[in-house]
C-alpha cells in the first residue's frame, strides 16, 4: 500500500522556497538600492588624491626650523645650522674639487685643517683628546672589470676621544669633498661634510661624554672611485678598531637624508636609528633595490662592507637629483633646514651609538637583517628578519582565514550553498589574477609605445603627468575585469554587496600568496604585502563581529577607513621612491628604456595603495563610467605629453646630461709607424632619448654609433674609455669626427725600460715607466697566442680569468703624489717568438680640471649646445701601441 503524502508539508514547503526566492530578490533589490549616483566617482578618486597633497606631501617635505648662532646658549647641545651652512658657502665658493689637483689636494685639506683647528682650540680639553692625522694613501683594488690603482690621495681624519675611557672600539663617520668635473658638490657631498664638522664640533664641547672613540673621515677621492675609504680602511692605523661606520653620502641637493642601508646582519644598528633619530627617513624597499644594481650609483658602504668588514648604516641625501653632478649643485639648492635636519639625525645617532654596549663585541650581536621603514617621517618601525616571516605568514594565513570566514557567514546568511559561493569566488579570483596583470601591464604598454615613437622620459620635468599616463592606466586595469563581470552578468542568488565583497576577498589572497611566495624567497620588502593585508584582515575582523558584515555597503566604510593609514604609507613610500629615480632617469645608460622602471614603480604603487580601495567604485551606478572617466584623464594627460610640456629638459632645473671627451688617437704599429691619427668627440650618451634632442641646433654630421666592426678589431672599441661604467658601454657610443686636431694640454709619457725573455725561452718581461696627468687608463690585449701570466697591479683579475678577460683594464688615479708609475708585464707565447707582436697597449690621458684650457674648436661646440644641455668633458689623448 502506497505511503500517504502530505500535501499540506507541499504546500509549506514551496511556500517557504517562493518566500525564499522573494527575500533573495528583495535584498538583491535593497543591495542595488543603496548604490550610489555614479556623479560621486570623481569625489571618490578627488578624496584619496586631496589626501595625499594634504598629508603626505607636506609630510614627506617637512624639515624643521634651522637652529640660529644666536640660539645656541638657549639650545645647548643641538645642532647649529647656520654654521654649518657659512662653511658649506666657504666650500662652495672654491669651486670644483678633483682629486689630483691643487683645490683638492692643498686647499681643500689645509682649509679642513684649519676648522678642525678651530674645533681643537674651543674643545673640552679636560674631557676630550682630538687627534689630527692627513694621510696619503696609496693602493689598489678591483671595481667591476677594472683594476683600480690609487697614489697619494689623501684623507683628512680626526678622532676623538673622551679622556675618561680606554674603549679602543671606534666609531666611523665617513663623507667625501672631492666632486665631479664642473660640479662645485656642494650637495655631493660638502653638504655632509658640514655636517659633520658641526657634529664634531658639538661632540667636542658637549659635557655629556661617550665612550668609544669617533673617528671622522673627511674622504678626499670618492668620485674617481671610492679610492679614499679604500686607502683608509686598508692601510690607516685607526681603520682596524672601527667597529661600526655612518657613511654620509646624496645623489641629489638638500632635503632629508634616506637611510637605505644597514648592517648587513647587525639589527643592533636599528635600534639606535629608532631610539635616537629625530626625523626618520628609511625603507627596506631602497636598500632591495639598491643591492640589486637598479640604481647607476655606488657608495663608500660597500668599501666598508667589503674590505673591513665594518658593518654600519648608510645615508644620502635625495631630493633634487636632477641637479647631481652638474654645475647647478651649488650652494642656494640647499636649505638651512635641510641641513639642520640631517645635522639632528647625525648628532643623535653619533651620541646613541659612541655610547653603545654593542660596539664592545660588535659580532655578538651580528643577528641577521632587519625590516625597516619610517611612517610619514613620524615615527620608525623596524623588527629582526625572523620576526618579518613570522608576521607575513601570519597575516598571509590570517587573510585567508577571514575571507574563508566571510565566505560561510554569506552562505549562512544568504540561504546559498558554500559551492555556489566558492564558485563565484573561483571566478572572480581569475578576474583578480587579470586584474594584477592588467595594472601592470597597461602602464608598461604604455611605456613601450612612448619609447617607440621616441617620446620616453616625458616626466622628468613635470611629474604630474605620471598621473595620467601611468598610474590611470594601471588603476583602469586594477578595476576593469570585476566591473565588467558585475555589471555585464547578474547574480540572482548573490547580493552584490556580497559578490563585491568576494571581489575583495580575492585581492586578499592574491596578495596573500605573494606574501607567501616573496618571504620564501627572502625578499624583506614582502613586508608591504603584509601591510596591506592587516589592514584587511583588521577590517574584515570588525565586519564579521557587527552586523556591518551583512547590512549592504556598510561594510565598505569599515574598509574604506581601515585603508588610510595603508594608503598614506604607501603613496608616502612610492612618491619618494619616484622623487629619487626620475633624475636618475637621466643617467640610466642608452640600452634601458626608463619608463618601464618608472612605469613599474606606478603600478607598484597603485596596486598596493588602491588595491583594496579600487573595487570601491562598484559601490556606484555605472562603474563604467568610472573606467571612462580614468580613460578620459589619461587620454588627456597624453595628449598634453606630445607637446612642449612632455618635452623633458629645461635650463638649469632639469638639464640633458652630455658625457662626452675631445679625443686626440695615435694608432702605432709594432715596427713603429704611426697607422692612424685622428681626432673627434667621443660621446657616452646618458639617457635613451640619445642624441636627438641636440640635432634641431647642433651641427652633428658625421655622428655615428661605433662601428661593430671596429669594436672586434681594436681594444674597446679604440676608445679611451674612462672607467667601467664608460666601458661597460663602450659598442653603445657615438663618435663625431673632427677635421682640426683636438689641441691636449700635455701628453703622458710612456717608456720601457726593459724587455726580457726569460730562461724557459717561451716567456718575456716587460718593464715600463709612465708619467702623466692625475687620471690614466692602461689597456692591456695579449695577441692570440699569448698569456699574461704576472703583472705588477693587483693579481686577482689575472688569478680569475673565468671572470676577468682581456682587454684588461687598469684604471691609475693620483691625488698629492704624480710620480711616475713603474710597471711591468710578464707574458707567455706558445711559440716562443718575441720578435713578433705580443700584446697591444693603449694609454689614455684624461685633463678634466678646468685649469686645462680647452681649443677654440671646442669651445665653439661647446658654445653651441641648447641651454637644457649640460656638458661633462675634458681634453683626453688615447695612444696605441704594438709590443
Amino acid at each position: 500500500m502506497g505511503a500517504q503524502v502530505d500535501q499540506s508539508a507541499i504546500v509549506d514547503d514551496n511556500s517557504l522556497q517562493g518566500s525564499t526566492i522573494i527575500n533573495l530578490k528583495e535584498n538583491k533589490k535593497q543591495c542595488f538600492k543603496w548604490q550610489l549616483p555614479w556623479y560621486y566617482t570623481p569625489i571618490f578618486f578627488a578624496f584619496w588624491l586631496a589626501l595625499f597633497f594634504a598629508l603626505v606631501f607636506p609630510l614627506f617635505n617637512n624639515l624643521p626650523s634651522a637652529v640660529k648662532i644666536y640660539e645656541e646658549s638657549k639650545k645647548p647641545g643641538q645642532f647649529v645650522a647656520e654654521r654649518a651652512q657659512s662653511i658649506l658657502l666657504q666650500l662652495d665658493l672654491m669651486g670644483p674639487k678633483l682629486a689630483g689637483y691643487e683645490t683638492n689636494e692643498v686647499i681643500m685639506v689645509q682649509f679642513l685643517v684649519n676648522e678642525i683647528e678651530k674645533i681643537r682650540r674651543d674643545m673640552r680639553s679636560d674631557i676630550y683628546e682630538l687627534e689630527l692625522d692627513v694621510q696619503q694613501a696609496y693602493g689598489s683594488y678591483l671595481h667591476w672589470q677594472m683594476v683600480n690603482m690609487y697614489q697619494g690621495v689623501q684623507n683628512v681624519i680626526v678622532k676623538l676621544s673622551s679622556r675618561h675611557s680606554n674603549s679602543s672600539n671606534y666609531l666611523l663617520i665617513n663623507s667625501h669633498y672631492d666632486s665631479k668635473p664642473s660640479s662645485v658638490g656642494s650637495g655631493d657631498a660638502e653638504f655632509m661634510i658640514t655636517t659633520m664638522l658641526e657634529v664634531l664640533r658639538q661632540m667636542s664641547i658637549s659635557e655629556e661624554t661617550f665612550v668609544h672613540p669617533i673617528v671622522f673621515l673627511f674622504n678626499g677621492a670618492e668620485e674617481q672611485p671610492l679610492q679614499g675609504s679604500h686607502g683608509f680602511i686598508s692601510s690607516h692605523k685607526w681603520s682596524a678598531n672601527c667597529r661600526a661606520v655612518l657613511n654620509l653620502d646624496s645623489c641629489g641637493a638638500g632635503g632629508r637624508e634616506l637611510l637605505f642601508q644597514s648592517g648587513p646582519n647587525h639589527p643592533w644598528l636599528m635600534r639606535h636609528y629608532k631610539t635616537s633619530v629625530k626625523h626618520p627617513f628609511a625603507t627596506t624597499l631602497a636598500e632591495e633595490i639598491f643591492q640589486a644594481d637598479l640604481i647607476p650609483s655606488d657608495t663608500d658602504f660597500r668599501i666598508f662592507r667589503d674590505f673591513g668588514p665594518v658593518p654600519g648604516l648608510d645615508m644620502a641625501g635625495v631630493s633634487n637629483g636632477f641637479v647631481y653632478h652638474t654645475k647647478y649643485d651649488r650652494y642656494t639648492a640647499i636649505s638651512n633646514r635641510a641641513l639642520q635636519n640631517t645635522g639632528d639625525n647625525l648628532l643623535a645617532l653619533v651620541r646613541s651609538i659612541s655610547n653603545a654596549e654593542e660596539m664592545y663585541d660588535t659580532e655578538a650581536y651580528s643577528e641577521g637583517h632587519s625590516v625597516f621603514f619610517d611612517f610619514l617621517g613620524l615615527f620608525f618601525i623596524y623588527y629582526y628578519e625572523s620576526t618579518g616571516v613570522a608576521l607575513n605568514m601570519s597575516f598571509s594565513l590570517g587573510g585567508i582565514l577571514v575571507v574563508c570566514v566571510s565566505l560561510w557567514r554569506m552562505s549562512r546568511v544568504s540561504c546559498e550553498r558554500v559551492s555556489t559561493l566558492a564558485c563565484e569566488f573561483g571566478i572572480f579570483l581569475l578576474l583578480a589574477v587579470l586584474g594584477f596583470l592588467l595594472a601592470f601591464g597597461f602602464p608598461l604598454l604604455m611605456s613601450v609605445f612612448y619609447d617607440a615613437g621616441n617620446r620616453t622620459m616625458t616626466y622628468f620635468s613635470n611629474s604630474w603627468l605620471l598621473i595620467g599616463i601611468f598610474i590611470c592606466p594601471s588603476l583602469i586595469g586594477l578595476v576593469l575585469p570585476s566591473t565588467l563581470y558585475l555589471t555585464l552578468r547578474t547574480q540572482e542568488k548573490i547580493c552584490h554587496a556580497y559578490r563585491l565583497q568576494i571581489a575583495q576577498h580575492a585581492h586578499c589572497v592574491i596578495l596573500s600568496v605573494i606574501c607567501i611566495i616573496l618571504t620564501a624567497a627572502s625578499f624583506r620588502s614582502a613586508y608591504l604585502c603584509m601591510i596591506s593585508l592587516f589592514f584587511y584582515f583588521g577590517s574584515q575582523v570588525i565586519n564579521l563581529l557587527s552586523t556591518l558584515h551583512d547590512r549592504g555597503y556598510f561594510w565598505a566604510l569599515i574598509v574604506g577607513g581601515c585603508q588610510i593609514i595603508p594608503f598614506l604609507y604607501f603613496a608616502y613610500l612610492f612618491h619618494a621612491l619616484l622623487i629619487i629615480i626620475i633624475p636618475m632617469t637621466s643617467r640610466n645608460g642608452m640600452s634601458i628604456n626608463p619608463d618601464l622602471l618608472v612605469s613599474l614603480l606606478c603600478a607598484l604603487g597603485t596596486v598596493f595603495a588602491m588595491g583594496f580601495l579600487a573595487q570601491l567604485v562598484n559601490i556606484f551606478r555605472r562603474p563604467k563610467c568610472s573606467i571612462g572617466f580614468l580613460s578620459l584623464i589619461m587620454f588627456i594627460f597624453c595628449m598634453v605629453t606630445v607637446s612642449d610640456v612632455g618635452f623633458p629638459y629645461r635650463p638649469k632645473t632639469n638639464v640633458m646630461r652630455l658625457h662626452f671627451l675631445e679625443v686626440h688617437r695615435w694608432f702605432y704599429e709594432y715596427d713603429g709607424s704611426l697607422s692612424l691619427e685622428d681626432s673627434g668627440y667621443y660621446f657616452d650618451l646618458q639617457d635613451r632619448r640619445l642624441e636627438s634632442p641636440l640635432r634641431d641646433s647642433m651641427e652633428l654630421t658625421g655622428l655615428t654609433r661605433l662601428d661593430q666592426d671596429v669594436c672586434k678589431t681594436k681594444m674597446k672599441c679604440g676608445m679611451p674609455c674612462f672607467n667601467h661604467r664608460w666601458c661597460a658601454t663602450v659598442e653603445d657610443a657615438r663618435w663625431l669626427p673632427r677635421i682640426e686636431p683636438v689641441q691636449l694640454p700635455g701628453l703622458p709619457a710612456l717608456e720601457l725600460l726593459n724587455k726580457t725573455v726569460l730562461t724557459n725561452g717561451f716567456e718575456v718581461r716587460y718593464e715600463f715607466r709612465l708619467q702623466g696627468p692625475p687620471r690614466m687608463s692602461l689597456f692591456v690585449g695579449p695577441l692570440a697566442g699569448v698569456k699574461m701570466l704576472n703583472w705588477s697591479f693587483l693579481k686577482g683579475m689575472l688569478d680569475n680569468p673565468a671572470i676577468y678577460k682581456p682587454p684588461y683594464h687598469v684604471f691609475i688615479a693620483f691625488g698629492i703624489d704624480h710620480s711616475p708609475v713603474n710597471f711591468f708585464f710578464q707574458l707567455e707565447k706558445e711559440n716562443g717568438n718575441f720578435e713578433e707582436p705580443v700584446f697591444e697597449l693603449g694609454v689614455s690621458a684624461h685633463y678634466m680640471d678646468d685649469s686645462h684650457k680647452r681649443d677654440d674648436v671646442t669651445k665653439a661646440f661647446l658654445g653651441s649646445l641648447p641651454e637644457f644641455a649640460h656638458p661633462m668633458e675634458w681634453p683626453t689623448s688615447y695612444e696605441r701601441y704594438i709590443f
